[in-house]
């Protein structure tokens, strides 16, 4: 069993490795399972505006978000390489994990 959890900040560019890996997959007639939506992960910040710390206590708020899928695959482990050569999108990480069952 392999497993596939590219994270990423823009929705669109996650999607669309997905579907490629997807339809990679389908091609070479292999048991898919997902993508499965993951929680997605908010990290915020919260940063006063004045450089010296005197004045009105006014605060910048910056928040980035951390979309994840989560892909499986059954097949062997050689078949990995060329599923995975598909041209990714900037911005996504596709880690591979082989966990044998």
């Amino acid at each position: 069993r392999i497993r596939i959890p590219p994270p990423s900040r823009n929705v669109k560019s996650l999607e669309k490795v997905c579907a490629d890996l997807i339809q990679g997959a389908r091609d070479k007639e292999l048991n898919v399972a997902g993508p499965v939506r993951l929680p997605t992960k908010t990290l915020r910040l919260m940063v006063r505006k004045s450089p010296c710390g005197e004045g009105t206590n006014t605060y910048d708020r910056w928040e980035m978000r951390i979309h994840k899928r989560l892909i499986d695959l059954q097949s062997p482990s050689d078949v990995v390489k060329q599923i995975t050569s598909i041209s990714i999108e900037p911005g996504v990480e596709v880690e591979v994990t082989i966990a044998d069952v």
